[in-house]
């Protein structure tokens, strides 16, 4: 399905919607362009405008393969959180289709891909929001997460991965000394990594997290990259993009639900969002596309020149 002419698209994605039982109305259909791994539809049905359907259509058939694992979380996280999430009604290799889930984006693109804020992320009832949706994640039982289907790794199993997943890149990849360098250190400073590990979402940051007029989060999207990891990745975002006094705002709200602890969790939360051009990396050899390749290998290398 070509994603250059979303008009021309509508009808197609009809017909992909009927190929699977799922009749909708060809006008009002609107697209979401920015996911890597989806293109995403927004639809109703034939008939009753108030039926409003979300479609994934997977880019890639490595993002097919993945599914199951997805599903398997979501079947998870579904009954044990007061959070709407996405409930799959249509799971097939070429389409996912759910219901629309309540809330408004915190975060979306332009058309030029520029962001556009639609939440204050330093505002106390945004931060005090936050902080119960990860407290309830980081409370979810990991062995039974894991007894679910949901991938796992034990504090030392994270930074292994990390380790793993440095060399693999450097082995494909011209890597800048001070990338490296940086997370060199960052691999050898034990206080930088978890102590326990915890059921975690992996990416939550405005466009994955849907809100109500009081800044409430209403429903979580996207959990593709959930597991049992590092605690400090569910804060990273709200790390860098909300004020000081936001992010202590949420952490204390999150040690009093939870009665947990993490230590340099500012500073851990640095040192992931740092590893975003090894991340990028992966990612472009997971797709095998030269374009994410080659912009892969400018973040890596910012400076080939070495001037």
């Amino acid at each position: 399905m070509s994603t250059d002419s979303p008009d021309a698209d509508m009808p197609a994605v009809v017909e992909l919607a009927a190929r699977h039982g799922l009749e909708l109305a060809t006008e009002g259909i609107t697209f979401n362009e920015a996911g890597l791994d989806y293109r995403v539809a927004f639809a109703h049905e034939d008939g009753d405008p108030g039926k409003q359907w979300v479609l994934r259509i997977p880019r890639r058939d490595d993002v097919s393969a993945k599914l199951d694992e997805e599903r398997a979380i979501l079947d998870f996280v579904r009954p044990r959180l007061s959070v709407a999430v996405p409930h799959w009604r249509i799971h097939a290799p070429e389409l996912i289709a759910y219901p629309l889930l309540p809330g408004f984006p915190g975060l979306t693109l332009d058309d030029d891909g520029e962001p556009v804020w639609h939440v204050d992320t330093s505002s106390p009832a945004y931060a005090e929001s936050l902080a119960r949706v990860i407290a309830a994640l980081h409370t979810l039982d990991p062995d039974a997460a894991e007894a679910a289907g949901v991938p796992s790794e034990s504090p030392a199993g994270v930074r292994e991965k990390w380790r793993a997943d440095l060399e693999r890149v450097r082995a494909e990849f011209e890597v800048s000394e001070d990338l490296l360098g940086g997370w060199r250190a960052w691999l050898a400073d034990d206080g930088l990594w978890p102590t326990e590990t915890v059921f975690t979402h992996g990416e939550l940051y405005p466009a994955h997290l849907l809100l109500d007029e009081h800044e409430d989060v209403v429903s979580v999207l996207d959990w593709t990259t959930a597991k049992v990891g590092d605690p400090a990745i569910d804060f990273a975002f709200h790390c860098m993009s909300s004020s000081a006094d936001a992010f202590e705002r949420t952490v204390a709200v999150y040690t009093e639900l939870t009665g947990r602890t993490e230590p340099r969790l500012a500073e851990r939360c640095g040192a992931l969002l740092s590893a975003g051009p090894l991340s990028y990396g992966l990612f472009a050899l997971a797709t095998g596309e030269p374009d994410h390749r080659a912009a892969a290998a400018a973040m890596l290398n910012p400076d080939p020149s070495g001037e």
